[in-house]
Formats: structure tokens, C-alpha cells, sequence
């Protein structure tokens, strides 16, 4: 029997003279490593792998225990759907929450937001942000900007309105300060989108209602000054119609004026006739009432008496006397007439001159008020519209000291208690299955590269093809004496 190497506290294996290797069975003769072997050689090396995996994981757990910590806070904010927009006085659009979403988380992460935050909590002295920076004082802000980005993570709820913010960094109180800073910096923001213009349209809306009331006065001014200078109380047509009114009757008493003195010129012509003459006269319609009164009581006298009867002759004298009375008065009604119609058209001349004056008044008042109607008619305009901006002017004030916004905070960000980073659980899960591959691996490539030994009787048939006929196992004497 040939020597052969035996590792201490293995089997001895006996082998046969060499075989001739065309009667091997196919069995026998196999390539690669069996389990047999495989677990010969982590038993033969259990030692030096306990100790390999009880160094790595132990190097793991001091390495884990060393680590710098990372907190995480998140602050929670919520999309209000209910909310009008104070400059169109329209509804938050529901269906556009997805996409409005969607936009203010890329807001969120972007400089616009994040600058302010570096400049309100001084992140620029901030090591943690400022570590590995190499360039100009100018850079620095955006190099720090960019760090806080990268520590800044902002995400959708499953509803879809409420958005977390979340902040990582190396204490706890800063990732707090950081999530809360943010969510502020956005919301005032978002608050000044909102309000701004509504303010400005405010102030625009003052500047205008301060031109359209100076308008107003002014257009007031217009028509007082008018009324003053024309005389006119009013503007309406109650003056114009006195006026009207009052020429109207002018007109009636120079046409009343126009027929006596063609009624006088016809007298004084022979043209109207006696009857026609006394007419007018009171004294001759007396006369004559009294001359038929005598003449009815002659009749009657005479019918009794005879013409030289006392009464009778009384009667007729008396009679004599009337109508003498009555010519005299005829004769001077008749002289009257040339006097009175040249008292009548100097009245009628008097007319005609008071009605041109009155019709050069009514035209000139009629033309004021045309002027003082349009001045009107501009003052009406200019409190109409000043009366209309008016009413509308405390809602628009309202809208613009009204602090509108379309986000609002559900929770602020707090300091956690634990360490979102390292989580060590998994890191010591991952030194031990480390520790635990170097420990195999490293024994098991030594024993199969630089160290080969025969353990088990797949080494025999495996790697020399010779068939084992017996193994013997350990004998504990030999194994102690060895």
C-alpha cells in the first residue's frame, strides 16, 4: 500500500493496487465537488471560519456603530380645493388638482423655493452643506442650494391633496427647521402669487375711483357754474314751460289788441254800424233803455190821455231830454274813437315788442338749457359710473386683505427620536452574511487551491479515479497519538 498525507481526526482510507480504468464504472469517475467534499473541508476549517465571521461581523458592527446618523422629518401639507381665486372670484378647478400638484412639487424643489430657505436658516455656515465645496464666494449659494435639493424629497398622498415634505439631515432639530422653512418659504409664496395682484388691482382700483370721483366734482362744478351764470334753478322743462307759457299769453293779448284796433279802424271808416258803435259804451246802452222805458210809458199815456195832458207833456219833455242825452253821448263816442285806436296800437306796438323780447328769451333759454342738459347728462354719467365703482369697491378691498392661499399646513414638521439613517438591523444583517461568505469562502478556496488533502473517499474517486472498497473511521487512540 502506497503513503499518503492523513489530516489528524479524519478516516483512513485503504485503496487497491491501480484498477485498470477501463473497468471503472461510469459512477465512480465524476469531475467538480461533491457535498461530501465540500463539507469535509468546512469541517476540517470550522475553526478559522467561526473566527473570520466573528472578526467581520464584529469590524461591521464597530463600522455600523460609527456611522454618522441621518434624521428625517416630514411636514405634511394639503391642497384646499375650496378656495376661490380672490381676482376672478372663481372656484379652485378639482379636475386640474392632479397637474396643479404635480407642478408644486417641482416648485418646491426648485431654486426659487429653496434659495430663500438657504438665506432664512444661514445654511451657507452650515458644514454639513458646505463640505467638499472648492470655488468662489458667489457659487457657494448654489452649491449649498443643490445639497439641499438633494436632502429635500416631496411626495403625493394617495388622495392626491396632501403632500409630504420631507427633509434629511445630520440632527434631528435641522431636519425639522429644514421641512418647516420650506413648507413656510412655499406658502408665502404661494400667498403673494395669490394676493399680489389682487392688491395691485386694489390700489389701481383706488387711483381710478379717486379719478372718476374728481371727474364727478368736477363735472358738478360744470353745472353749478352754469346755472349761475344763466339764472337757472333747474334744468328740467317746468322754467322753459313758464316761459312758453308766459309768451303764449303775450301772443293771445296782441292778437286781442290786433282786432280792437281793426274794430276801431272800421268804426272810424263808417264800416260797423250804430248798434255796433254802442256796443261798447255803457252810458249809451243806458240812454237807450231809458229813452224805450219813456217811449213805452208815452204809449200808454197817450192812449188815456190827450197830447196836452200835464203828464203827457211832462212825459214828452223828459223824452226830449233823453234822446239829446243819448246824441251827446254818441257824438263823444264818437270823438273817443280816434283817441282810443291810437292808445290801441300804441298797445299793440307794446305787445309786439314784448313778444320778440320774450321769444329772444325762451330761444336763449331753450339753447341754456340744450348746454345745461348735456353738462347734466355728463354729471349723470360720471356719478353713474362713479356710483357703480363705488359699490363694488369693499369687495375688492375685501379680496385684496384677504389672505388667500391654495395650500395650507395639516402638521409641521417635529424632531424624530430615531435615525432614519443608518438602519442598522439591515447593515448588521448584511456584516454578519459578509462575515459569514469571507468566513467559507476564504478556508474553502485555501483548502482547494493551496492546501488539497484527501478528507473523504470522493477525494479517491473524484480526483483519481480509484475506486475505495472501505473507510475506516477515526480510531480515537491512533488519533491521540498522532
Amino acid at each position: 500500500m502506497s503513503k499518503f498525507s492523513r489530516t489528524p481526526g479524519t478516516a483512513i482510507t485503504v485503496a487497491l493496487p491501480e484498477p485498470n480504468l477501463a473497468i471503472i464504472p461510469e459512477q465512480v469517475s465524476h469531475q467538480g465537488l461533491s457535498v461530501a467534499q465540500f463539507s469535509a473541508i468546512l469541517l476540517a476549517y470550522w475553526k478559522q471560519i467561526a473566527v473570520i465571521t466573528v472578526v467581520v461581523a464584529t469590524i461591521g458592527a464597530v463600522t455600523i456603530k460609527f456611522l454618522p446618523k441621518t434624521y428625517t422629518s416630514t411636514a405634511t401639507l394639503i391642497v384646499n380645493s375650496d378656495v376661490k381665486d380672490p381676482l376672478a372670484g372663481r372656484d379652485f378647478p378639482v379636475e386640474m388638482i392632479t397637474s396643479y400638484v404635480s407642478t408644486q412639487i417641482e416648485l418646491m424643489t426648485s431654486p426659487v423655493v429653496l434659495l430663500p430657505v438657504v438665506d432664512r436658516l444661514q445654511l451657507m455656515e452650515d458644514r454639513n452643506f458646505t463640505a467638499g465645496f472648492s470655488g468662489s464666494a458667489d457659487a457657494l449659494r448654489e452649491f449649498v442650494q443643490r445639497n439641499l435639493g438633494a436632502s429635500i424629497q416631496v411626495e403625493r398622498g394617495i388622495g392626491g391633496q396632501l403632500l409630504y415634505v420631507s427633509a434629511s439631515a445630520k440632527s434631528a432639530a435641522k431636519a425639522a427647521d429644514i421641512a418647516n422653512a420650506v413648507a413656510d418659504v412655499y406658502i408665502e409664496q404661494d400667498r403673494r402669487r395669490l394676493n399680489d395682484p389682487a392688491g395691485e388691482r386694489a390700489q389701481r382700483y383706488s387711483e381710478e375711483l379717486a379719478e372718476m370721483r374728481e371727474k364727478a366734482t368736477i363735472a358738478q362744478d360744470k353745472v353749478t357754474a352754469f346755472r349761475k351764470a344763466n339764472g337757472i334753478g333747474d334744468m328740467n322743462s317746468t322754467t322753459g314751460s313758464t316761459e312758453v307759457q308766459i309768451l303764449e299769453n303775450l301772443h293771445q293779448r296782441l292778437i286781442e289788441t290786433q282786432n280792437l284796433r281793426r274794430n276801431l279802424e272800421a268804426k272810424q271808416t263808417g264800416q260797423q254800424t250804430a248798434a255796433d258803435e254802442t256796443i261798447h259804451s255803457v252810458a249809451v246802452q243806458t240812454s237807450k233803455a231809458l229813452l224805450d222805458t219813456q217811449l213805452s210809458q208815452l204809449a200808454q199815456l197817450s192812449g188815456t190821455y190827450g197830447p196836452r195832458h200835464p203828464k203827457v207833456r211832462e212825459l214828452t219833455a223828459q223824452i226830449t231830454l233823453t234822446r239829446q242825452a243819448l246824441a251827446e253821448e254818441t257824438h263823444t263816442l264818437s270823438a273817443n274813437t280816434e283817441n282810443e285806436l291810437a292808445r290801441t296800437k300804441e298797445l299793440e306796438q307794446k305787445y309786439r315788442q314784448a313778444v320778440a323780447e320774450q321769444e329772444a328769451k325762451v330761444l336763449q333759454l331753450r339753447q341754456a338749457q340744450d348746454e345745461g342738459s348735456k353738462l347734466v347728462l355728463e354729471l349723470e354719467s360720471a356719478r353713474s359710473v362713479y356710483k357703480h365703482a363705488l359699490d363694488g369697491f369693499d369687495q375688492i378691498m375685501f379680496q385684496a386683505v384677504a389672505n388667500h392661499t391654495n395650500v395650507s399646513v395639516v402638521s409641521r414638521a417635529v424632531p424624530p427620536l430615531r435615525a432614519s439613517k443608518p438602519n442598522k438591523i439591515k447593515l448588521m444583517i448584511v456584516a454578519l452574511a459578509v462575515g459569514l461568505g469571507l468566513g467559507v469562502g476564504a478556508p474553502l478556496g485555501y483548502g482547494l487551491i493551496f492546501a488539497r488533502r484527501l478528507r473523504c473517499r470522493d477525494d479517491m474517486e473524484r480526483d483519481f479515479g480509484i475506486a475505495v472498497l472501505a473507510q475506516l473511521e477515526v480510531v480515537p487512540t491512533l488519533a491521540r497519538a498522532t
